[in-house]
């Protein structure tokens, strides 16, 4: 089932929906720290945002990214064992429900894996596009 992200909300993340616990199955840190760079973007100082997006926020996607921020007060993650083929992100959001926003931490979890889809997308047209240039240009 490639392509499908098998998750689950922890039970104590069912009372309060701003404050949730997630259990992602078969994943790890290149999944679960790219979700934590993403969400926990406020926190870097604007050179390293500048450095890292200069390019990226003229795409269509980076507007996006940074329109997922002010929902979240903080996001990190931990593999429970080795042993484990799992990783838990816990997201904590201020909570503001908009008509759209009914589960905030859920909701801000699903825009940032969106977000982490198109970047990937969007590096991968460009590096195929920049190697077939490459090609071109040297035979």
């Amino acid at each position: 089932m490639e392509g499908i992200l098998l998750f689950a909300m922890e039970h104590g993340s069912l009372s309060d929906l701003s404050a949730s616990t997630f259990s992602l199955m078969d994943e790890d840190h290149t999944l679960a720290n790219s979700v934590r760079f993403t969400l926990n973007q406020e926190n870097m100082d604007s050179s390293v945002v500048g450095c890292m997006g200069c390019a990226l926020r003229h795409n269509f996607y980076a507007y996006d990214m940074w329109t997922v921020r002010p929902r979240v007060v903080f996001c990190g993650y931990s593999i429970p064992h080795p042993s484990d083929n799992k990783v838990n992100i816990r997201v904590q959001t201020t909570g503001t429900i908009s008509s759209s926003l009914s589960d905030p931490a859920k909701d801000v979890l699903k825009d940032a894996l969106e977000n982490l889809t198109q970047m990937c997308q969007l590096v991968r047209s460009t590096f195929g596009k920049t190697v077939d240039d490459f090609k071109v240009k040297n035979q």
